[in-house]
């Protein structure tokens, strides 16, 4: 136990901040069409739901790979994997920038996703197995608060830099900082010391994955991933739109400021990751799915302070709650846990597309309120996932004690 990374040294620093590093510059691209989907819908003359593909096609492809890359990790290690895909993914927001049409941008965002699948998945079984139990849930929050600071600082940049110049340059600023972060992860990330290598055989592989999803608090909480990341993607798809519309009439810029909502998030995963290692992991996740509860039904009124009140408070629960159930998988699986991350993001990703997605269908026809009901349906749904979680785990204690 004395070689894992402890809590207050400079390994544990130097690996929370390539990985937070890596996260930032994941979410980022991942990302960095969202606060542009009314500019996309307009130059392309394409619906709002046509246009949310640029981001649910991502994900999705994102999603599928990463059951595969996760394996991958297994035999050819963790960091080899996450810095290729930093700097793929770096290159690819490249072209995308200069892509023709939006049939080419699509092609190229779906090879985004596969490339993506390189870090998130691989960088959460990196943490389970270099860092020691206790000091676990600080740096999973740390990393997650990464995904909330790329989530800011790629729909900031896009807003932004498309309002003074053009959705494209906004871009190219994207992928000349994700190379720049590439270079830093490599240097910074502490080399494996738990890894083990095995034989690349995908007849054993998918047997695992089998075991992992007949594992009934596994299953909840991939389950919880697609629910916590649906409802969330469908609120930041269509808020830009509700808000350059009237009564409010904002600019892409202003819109794409209103993304610094995600830093309640950077603070609420460490805060949240934190709690939950003392006080349990099911009553902080309970919190985080009320939170969004809340937050979601008070962005539904028309005043517009009120409204980024319920989304940052949405925000504050969504990453949070994310933080524990993550890491909670972590704890949760006995063999294999880079796959039993990977199936968790798998989940988690679907959700994004299928959320994302159905999301614009219901906008189109209902309006806000319909986009709200599709989240709170998610949302109670997810409640009572984690209450299944709980039992079972109370129950498998109270076995082994």
């Amino acid at each position: 136990m004395d070689d894992y990374i402890k809590k207050g040294t400079m390994d544990f620093r130097k690996a929370n901040l390539a990985l937070f590093a890596g996260a930032l510059s994941t979410f980022a691209n991942l990302y960095m069409t969202q606060p542009v989907l009314p500019t996309l819908s307009k130059v392309f003359h394409i619906s709002p739901t046509t246009a949310s593909l640029s981001l649910s096609l991502t994900t999705a492809s994102l999603a599928i790979c990463m059951l595969i890359v996760g394996s991958l990790s297994e035999a050819w290690g963790r960091k080899p994997i996450m810095t290729f895909s930093m700097i793929a993914v770096a290159v690819l927001t490249f072209l995308i920038a200069i892509s023709p049409n939006y049939h080419i941008l699509l092609i190229l965002r779906v090879i985004q996703g596969i490339v993506f699948a390189g870090l998130p998945a691989i960088a959460m079984a990196y943490l389970g197995e270099e860092i020691e139990p206790k000091s676990l849930g600080a740096a999973m929050g740390l990393y997650v608060s990464g995904n909330s600071i790329g989530g800011l600082a790629g729909r900031i940049i896009m807003g932004s830099v498309s309002d003074f110049f053009n959705w494209r340059i906004g871009m190219v600023t994207i992928g000349v900082i994700s190379l720049l972060v590439a270079i830093a992860f490599y240097f910074l990330l502490p080399k494996s010391k738990h890894f083990k290598p095995e034989k690349l055989a995908f007849k054993p592989l998918f047997k695992s994955l089998i075991m992992h999803i007949k594992d009934p608090a596994l299953l909840s909480l991939f389950g919880m991933g697609f629910l916590l990341m649906g409802s969330f993607v469908t609120m930041y798809n269509y808020i830009g739109f509700q808000l350059i519309e009237p009564p409010y009439s904002l600019s892409q810029s202003i819109v794409g400021w209103i993304f610094l909502i995600y830093l309640v998030g950077t603070f609420s995963s460490a805060w949240m990751g934190g709690l939950a290692d003392k006080h349990g992991r099911f009553k902080m996740l309970l919190l985080g799915i009320i939170l969004m509860f809340g937050g979601a039904i008070l962005s539904l009124t028309s005043i517009l302070l009120i409204k980024i009140l319920g989304i940052a408070i949405f925000t504050f629960g969504f990453f949070g709650g994310h933080a524990i159930a993550s890491g909670w998988v972590g704890r949760r699986a006995t063999h294999d846990k880079a796959q039993a991350s990977s199936l968790y993001l798998f989940f988690y990703y679907v959700g994004s597309s299928v959320g994302g997605t159905t999301g614009g269908i219901f906008w189109s026809k209902f309006g806000w309120g319909g986009v709200i009901s599709i989240i709170l349906t998610f949302l109670l749904i997810a409640a009572f996932l984690a209450i299944i979680i709980n039992k079972i785990t109370a129950k498998n204690a109270a076995a082994h004690s």
